[in-house]
């Protein structure tokens, strides 16, 4: 594969990207490449899928993986500016995220302001209870075993250092939870994914969009996220697309 990069839309630095296959990643709606010639980097193809309840119900709407690559690079650039180091260098194409080469840590790190989803299933909470201060949890990235709630002490016990990301996962929820109040929405949880590069530094991998978050009208309890696909509600596409509007007016 080879696509046509224009970084920043300079026309004078137009450069060709050659993706090495086969994928070293192939994801339920993204797959990652190695980059020609650049050990450092990958691409991550974002596809026209969306999958819930660990894959056991999928589709294929037109333009999604487009609206969410986008989405993501936006809320990338953002946090870059607010001082967040993230894997993000440049979106070549509408659907491809040139991206640093990290080795991911297998922890899923997930941050609540509003109850709701396995919180609510798993505990006395109820729907729509506010969380201040927030909570931030962890998970161990693996579908096959149900992605199970992780502790600090397993989580040390496994090798892994909880703390950076605690730390950070709550600068990102600062910053995005600032952001969605300008555009009118509750920021209720969202996912976030960790990696490595090769000099042993931190930063924010995979993607930050409505597939990953839960995000409600201001006030309400109106899904504009992919609860809407997981409970048959709406098209979840012309909702991305209306996130995807707001943000290039407010995360710019």
């Amino acid at each position: 594969m080879i696509i046509e990069a224009n970084p920043n839309n300079n026309p004078n630095k137009l450069h060709r990207i050659i993706v090495k296959h086969p994928a070293i990643n192939v994801g339920k709606v993204k797959t990652v490449y190695e980059v020609g010639g650049e050990a450092d980097k990958v691409m991550i193809e974002y596809h026209d899928k969306v999958t819930a309840f660990d894959g056991k119900k999928t589709s294929e709407p037109s333009e999604k993986g487009k609206v969410c690559c986008l989405i993501s690079a936006l809320l990338f650039e953002y946090l870059e500016k607010q001082g967040i180091r993230t894997h993000y260098i440049d979106c070549p194409s509408l659907n491809t995220m040139l991206c640093k080469k990290l080795t991911i840590v297998p922890v899923e790190v997930i941050v609540r302001n509003i109850a709701a989803g396995s919180i609510v299933k798993n505990t006395t909470m109820k729907e729509g209870t506010i969380i201040s201060p927030e909570l931030v949890e962890y998970f161990l990235k693996d579908d096959s075993l149900g992605d199970p709630l992780l502790t600090h002490d397993r989580l040390r016990l496994m090798g892994i250092n909880p703390e950076p990301m605690y730390h950070i996962a709550k600068d990102i929820n600062l910053h995005l939870q600032q952001m969605f109040t300008l555009m009118g929405i509750d920021l209720v949880d969202f996912k976030l994914e960790f990696g490595y590069d090769a000099h042993g530094d931190l930063f924010l991998g995979d993607e930050l969009s409505p597939d990953s978050m839960r995000l409600w009208k201001k006030g309400t309890q109106e899904s504009m996220d992919k609860d809407l696909f997981r409970e048959g509600g709406g098209y979840i596409v012309e909702a991305y697309k209306n996130i995807l509007q707001e943000l290039r007016r407010f995360a710019i």
